[in-house]
């Protein structure tokens, strides 16, 4: 069984003798094995070719998570490229498709995801799915939004995250802190409300993991405000 990491290192090894793109399309599209159709799919995402998308787009919904996880690699080493054609095709998809997508859209960082990601933070019914979306709505990359959509967009992220603190499974709120934690650092003026509200879960929640990531976020927060206070 190849594991993700040992297949990275064989595509890392061989990325200079990279057969051309079609080649490695083909390769997706004839494996004849699932462990054929993984190798393929890292070889695919290991082009980092726009021509590469409508195939790797196609990987999330083959029922092979292990190909599932080399597209989604893929999708996210071409970054904004991809979220038109990720966003595009979400309503489409079956289930399993569409949630690998929804993890790459989490981790591509780009905003033009953000009402996906935050309607499925609130109510997907896997709580994988909810976990990656809530982490991702916090790490956004805000730099890509006009400066006047920034604060309301963020302002409904805070709203959104701090609902998902409530969620029933600890994975997803533990989640949610690690986003409210991003967000704090990304704009400085929402960190007082959100230091407060952590504070209150450390007082509600009954899971030492929770708590434990409320702490954390907390110190990392106050340590971020005491650093730009002193410049």
């Amino acid at each position: 069984m190849l594991t993700a990491n040992a297949m990275t290192d064989d595509v890392t090894a061989n990325a200079a003798s990279l057969p051309d793109l079609a080649a490695l399309i083909r390769c997706v599209e004839t494996a004849d094995s699932r462990e054929a159709l993984v190798r393929a799919v890292w070889q695919l995402s290991a082009a980092r070719d726009v021509a590469a998308l409508p195939t790797l787009i196609q990987a999330l919904g083959y029922n092979n998570p292990g190909a599932a996880v080399a597209a989604v690699d893929g999708l996210v080493k071409l970054g904004k490229s991809a979220v038109p054609a990720l966003l595009k095709q979400l309503d489409g998809y079956n289930y399993g498709a569409r949630a690998w997508a929804i993890r790459a859209l989490a981790l591509i960082r780009d905003p033009r995801a953000l009402q996906v990601l935050i309607e499925t933070a609130s109510g997907d019914f896997a709580l994988s799915v909810r976990r990656a979306a809530a982490k991702g709505i916090g790490t956004l990359d805000w730099s890509l939004l006009p400066f006047d959509q920034r604060t309301p967009a963020q302002h409904q992220v805070l709203d959104t995250l701090f609902a998902v603190t409530a969620d029933p499974e600890w994975v997803v709120r533990y989640a949610a802190i690690a986003g409210l934690e991003a967000l704090a650092l990304a704009q400085p003026e929402l960190q007082s409300a959100i230091v407060a509200h952590l504070h209150r879960l450390i007082d509600q929640d009954d899971t030492l993991a929770v708590k434990a990531r409320c702490q954390l976020a907390i110190a990392t927060i106050q340590t971020d405000g005491a650093e730009d206070g002193s410049h």
